[in-house]
């Protein structure tokens, strides 16, 4: 398959790698010359403009980091939606906004391209596994027949319903997934208390019912304190974005955000001191999410 390819770091370029051993042909976008040149040494295809990078392609990829910049490479004038060709599809894997990818979709269906909202949770040495999990919203025959692709690094891959939920998937799983951290913080707490030094409650408990995701991450980072400082912006972010979208829906956080707000999630975790407000999107107004309402409650990079 022909592959446009917009996000060439952390986690794209695992993916990059897995994509080109299965012999797919990518074009990969690099707007730096001396960039390009070094990515080129490495039998990259590199384009300098978006347009260059999508035009032939019969899929797009974007792994961005944050959700402005998902709207800045793909709407627009110069944007991957206005250089794609009727019948491509757009994969976009970046955390954002729900409304920002239904709008990516709108945008698409204009223009004869379909959009699958692909957001991801894992690290890079999941792409390298081909165990990266993807929450997947949209046509459920678009993503059949990229299905193969996508397993080139991703497994397991969850459909989730319409563009939108991918994003809500992810968001509730990253809320819930800060919370634990902030569980396990306080266990830690209360162990010490009790005379149990971190490493050995985190292996103990490791072997428990009291086990998660979330302190196998910690034990495995060696403590709290060495997790938050590694993934402390990306928890923040996420934080961010799913106050944001609960807030335009009009969603109480409940308990999930009670423990967001805690002193042990705002100072340890997050190191931040102050709970993550809400970070502004860029439409100014609440967009339609009345579909947000329902489903951030059922379901939302090492990412959780």
């Amino acid at each position: 398959m022909r592959i446009g390819f917009i996000g060439r770091g952390r986690m794209g370029r695992p993916m990059l790698d897995r994509l080109a051993e299965a012999g797919h042909d990518i074009t990969v976008l690099v707007r730096r010359a001396d960039i390009r040149a070094d990515a080129e040494a490495e039998g990259l295809r590199c384009a300098a403009t978006v347009e260059e990078a999508v035009r032939e392609a019969d899929a797009v990829f974007v792994v961005v980091l944050t959700d402005d910049q998902v709207r800045s490479v793909c709407l627009g004038p110069e944007g991957a939606l206005a250089g794609m060709r009727p019948g491509a599809a757009l994969v976009q894997h970046t955390t954002c906004a729900p409304d920002t990818v239904q709008l990516l979709a709108q945008k698409g269906a204009e223009r004869g391209v379909e959009v699958l909202d692909a957001a991801l949770s894992g690290g890079p040495h999941d792409i390298a596994a081909s165990r990266l999990t993807l929450w997947v919203g949209g046509d459920g025959a678009l993503l059949a027949r990229l299905r193969p692709v996508l397993e080139t690094y991703a497994s397991p891959i969850v459909p989730v319903g319409p563009v939108g939920n991918g994003q809500r998937v992810k968001l509730v799983n990253n809320a819930l997934f800060v919370a634990q951290v902030g569980l396990v913080a306080d266990a830690v707490r209360l162990a010490r208390s009790l005379g149990i030094e971190e490493r050995t409650i985190l292996e103990a408990v490791q072997q428990g019912s009291g086990s998660s995701r979330a302190l196998d991450v910690v034990a495995r980072g060696g403590s709290v304190d060495a997790v938050a400082e590694r993934l402390a912006d990306l928890m923040s972010k996420d934080v961010a974005v799913v106050r944001e979208a609960a807030r335009r829906a009009g969603v109480d956080l409940g308990l999930v955000g009670s423990v967001l707000s805690s002193d042990t999630v705002v100072g340890r975790v997050l190191g931040t001191g102050r709970p993550p407000g809400p970070r502004a999107f860029p439409n100014p107004s609440p967009p339609s999410l009345s579909s947000t309402a329902r489903t951030i409650q059922e379901a939302r990079h090492e990412r959780p």
